[in-house]
């Protein structure tokens, strides 16, 4: 090219300035697949990432409500393994274990953390204020897990096994069965918050019936075989038990040291007649997991614990032993028995 005084001008290379452009197209191109791309790429990933959901006992492997709350989860479309993971950890009875365990729970970053206690509950909620928690039974309001019932406001929410009534019909039923008693050793745990509230209930409940308590505290299984080993010189002639931790996991020796002693018992769950207790008034345990399988489903689907209600037990059960009435030479009167919604033969 020249310009007007016949000089050569400077060339504009036409096709360097095509390739320039292209590039510059496909660079932006290539930068718009890749940012593409890596948006599926995560939007798989979070699709793909299985729930997982740790489950916190204070006792060993023998949970015999356990597979209630995986029965919940299947009716809600889960399936362990596959689409939820649940991890286990067992506190063997040993509550110096929660606290390391449910850390665990947190270092893993589990979605949700279930408990089986007040005091677990508290162990957890000590350990995260993010993670939610689902209680399968406790006090979480009496305890400050919970602002209320309606409005839980943290991290905790689930099931609560209390209510007032429970323990007023066990010492209405426990007396009507055995008019003639004349005072009851009542076992119950300090430790426990369910137990101190329950035995509260009790006392009035047996006030109402002029019914002399002989309170035993237990925590352990040798305070229980101690207990046991103390009241004949109670001038003991019948036992009830306070629901707590503690008795429930040593549910089975203290059904046998009442059959030792031939002591009609009054039990806080199922679990102690199926082993051999009496008789026995409470809420279903397995119907509260079931229920928290709800509360999981829920929370996984994007729901926050402090807006999900605690719920109180809705099922209850009446299971009266003929076998162990026969073993320690009682009768179980037909107008108690006909109240029974099972009876053990």
């Amino acid at each position: 090219m020249r310009t007007e005084n016949g000089q050569q001008g400077p060339r504009y290379d036409l096709s360097k300035s095509k390739a320039i452009a292209l590039i510059a197209q496909h660079s932006v191109l290539t930068f718009a697949l890749c940012a593409l791309l890596f948006a599926l790429c995560a939007t798989a990933q979070a699709q793909s990432k299985i729930p997982r959901v740790g489950i916190l006992f204070m006792g060993g492997r023998d949970q015999p409500h356990l597979e209630e709350f995986k029965q919940g989860l299947r009716e809600r479309g889960y399936s362990e393994g596959k689409n939820i993971i649940l991890e286990y950890r067992y506190a063997e009875g040993k509550y110096d274990r929660l606290s390391d365990l449910a850390k665990e729970f947190v270092n893993e970053k589990v979605d949700v953390i279930i408990t089986t206690s007040t005091i677990s509950a508290q162990v957890a909620r000590k350990a995260t204020r993010t993670i939610p928690i689902v209680m399968t039974s406790g006090s979480p309001v009496e305890r400050g897990l919970a602002r209320s019932l309606a409005k839980p406001g943290g991290n905790v929410t689930g099931l609560s096994a209390l209510l007032p009534e429970l323990s007023g019909k066990r010492v209405e039923l426990l007396k009507e069965g055995f008019p003639k008693i004349t005072r009851v050793a009542t076992l119950w745990s300090p430790r426990s918050s369910e137990a101190v509230i329950g035995l509260k209930e009790t006392e009035e409940a047996a006030r109402a019936f002029a019914l002399p308590l002989h309170l035993v505290k237990v925590q352990t299984r040798e305070d229980i075989e101690k207990a046991f080993a103390a009241l004949p010189k109670a001038n003991v002639n019948a036992v009830l038990v306070v629901l707590s931790p503690e008795v429930t996991l040593n549910s089975k020796i203290i059904v046998d040291l009442a059959l030792k002693q031939r002591l009609p018992g009054m039990y806080p769950t199922r679990q102690f007649a199926e082993e051999g207790g009496l008789m026995a008034y409470g809420p279903l345990i397995g119907d509260l997991y079931r229920r928290a399988a709800a509360y999981v489903d829920k929370i996984l689907k994007g729901a926050k614990p402090e807006d999900l209600p605690v719920e109180q037990p809705t099922k209850f059960e009446f299971i009266a032993n003929l076998k162990t009435a026969n073993q320690i030479g009682v009768t179980i009167p037909p107008n108690v028995l006909a109240r029974a919604d099972r009876v053990i033969r």
